[in-house]
């Protein structure tokens, strides 16, 4: 099995650097403020308000994020009622009902994503309006896997309302940089602009 860190062993007090080839690391090593390695519900907090997130959002997601895939990504450890979530295992925190566009490894899967635009971009080929997100959740709901749908429902949800451009369309170099980890990156740069502009 490949390893999902890009260092063997992660000291404490050590930076965490996520691997380039599990890009899913890249995306959630973000919310990694002090790049310990671990986001706790404050960073997910702070992360989502440097982004241009509203209080209300940026808590309700903390807290939905932190308690879902704490469990996951810290395996056999005892709970952790500050609720981190491990960088490199976040690979373990994938969900039913979600695109595919990741493996099971947190690698970039680019026919899966290309996927996504064949089959549900009617409108714009490079674009995807609300409607075509709640027909591509609708058709990547997978069983009675209620907790995949919910999750793929919300993060879908937030992309689409935090990154939607000036005609209501999520762009593929949108999304594309969403499952990259640099939308976060833009996202916060554009924040911060309009913020001194005001």
């Amino acid at each position: 099995m490949a390893s999902s860190s890009s260092k063997t062993q992660h000291e404490e007090g050590e930076k965490f650097v996520p691997s380039n080839e599990f890009v899913l690391q890249k995306h959630a090593a973000f919310f990694d403020l002090n790049h310990d390695g671990l986001i706790y519900p404050w960073e997910t907090f702070q992360g989502f308000r440097k982004i241009g997130s509203g209080i209300a959002l940026s808590t309700i997601a903390a807290l939905f994020i932190n308690i879902t895939l704490s469990g996951k990504t810290r395996p056999g450890k005892c709970p952790n009622l500050l609720f981190p979530i491990e960088v490199k295992n976040i690979q373990r925190g994938k969900h039913g009902s979600d695109s595919g566009a990741y493996d099971n490894e947190g690698r970039f899967v680019p026919s899966k994503f290309e996927e996504i635009f064949a089959k549900h971009a009617h409108t714009h080929p490079d674009a995807l309006t609300g409607k075509e997100v709640r027909q591509l959740l609708r058709a990547n709901r997978t069983g009675n896997f209620l907790n995949g749908w919910v999750g793929a429902t919300a993060e879908w949800f937030v992309l689409f309302i935090l990154a939607k451009d000036k005609n209501g369309l999520l762009t593929k170099d949108t999304i594309r940089a969403v499952y990259d980890g640099s939308l976060f990156e833009r996202l916060e740069k554009e924040h911060s602009s309009s913020k001194k502009k005001e």
